[in-house]
């Protein structure tokens, strides 16, 4: 494994969790009043396009970054539709 194949990975993990923090003060706070539906919107589709390309591509990295990162995208947006603007 190359030096950047294992950064991939690390940084591919980090992606796929950096938005717990986000979904942890929405859901602390009861608040969601600065969060932009129509971004999260768009990266939850953005999200699911790449988990169906991992699946045809058979690639296991790929796919469980943006199975994270859909997951977290979803949490969101409850999170908005739940505590509003």
């Amino acid at each position: 494994m190359t030096i950047l194949a294992v950064l991939a990975t690390i940084f591919g993990v980090v992606n796929g969790i950096a938005n717990f923090p986000q979904i942890y003060k929405i859901f602390r706070r009861k608040s969601a009043k600065d969060i932009s539906v129509i971004t999260y919107s768009l990266l939850s589709v953005g999200s699911f396009v790449w988990i169906l390309y991992g699946l045809e591509i058979k690639n296991f990295p790929v796919l469980i970054m943006n199975i994270l990162a859909f997951f977290e995208f979803i949490l969101v947006l409850i999170g908005c539709y739940i505590y509003g603007r």
